[in-house]
């Protein structure tokens, strides 16, 4: 079995299909929402990804065929004044888990925040999801908390029209 990372070209047309196809898959299972990804993002993510300077996407490839994804925003922490890698989207088709892709994924990702100067990784994690979050906690994360009598920092969304 030969494991391959690659930061995704997002002007290579390969790439670009890998990367809808794995983040479709992700979007499909209960632990992405459940729901396809639009025409629309289908259509458009890549190009969109293409023209921003502030994404990157790993891509794993497990004999030549797309396995796992990670896309990842570059943020700001004023408290450090350095950039943040955020990791937006973690997934790895089913028949390839187990075989230690997202740890392979996750290295990749900090090579590369270390190179753009970042100071830490931030992500999000369902409540339910028992298995990422066991997951990222040998990878080194935990929970937000400046204060622990202030408690744990939670993630909020609001949708904008």
């Amino acid at each position: 079995m030969k494991i391959r990372l690659v930061q995704a070209d997002y002007n290579n047309e390969q790439q670009g299909k890998d990367i809808i196809m794995l983040l479709n898959d992700y979007a499909l299972d209960p632990m992405g929402g459940g729901e396809v990804l639009s025409d629309y993002v289908q259509e458009n993510l890549v190009a969109t990804l293409a023209q921003r300077h502030d994404v990157f996407t790993v891509l794993c490839y497990v004999d030549e065929e797309p396995a796992g994804i990670i896309n990842c925003v570059e943020g700001f922490s004023t408290f450090s004044c350095k950039p943040l890698v955020n990791i937006h989207d973690c997934g790895v088709l089913p028949q390839y888990r187990g075989l230690g892709l997202c740890l392979k994924m996750f290295e990749e990702v900090e090579q590369v925040a270390l190179a753009r100067g970042c100071c830490k990784l931030t992500l999000e994690v369902l409540e339910g999801n028992t298995v990422a979050q066991n997951a990222y906690k040998k990878l080194g994360f935990a929970a937000y908390e400046l204060d622990p009598e202030m408690g744990k920092a939670l993630f909020w969304q609001k949708k904008l029209s």
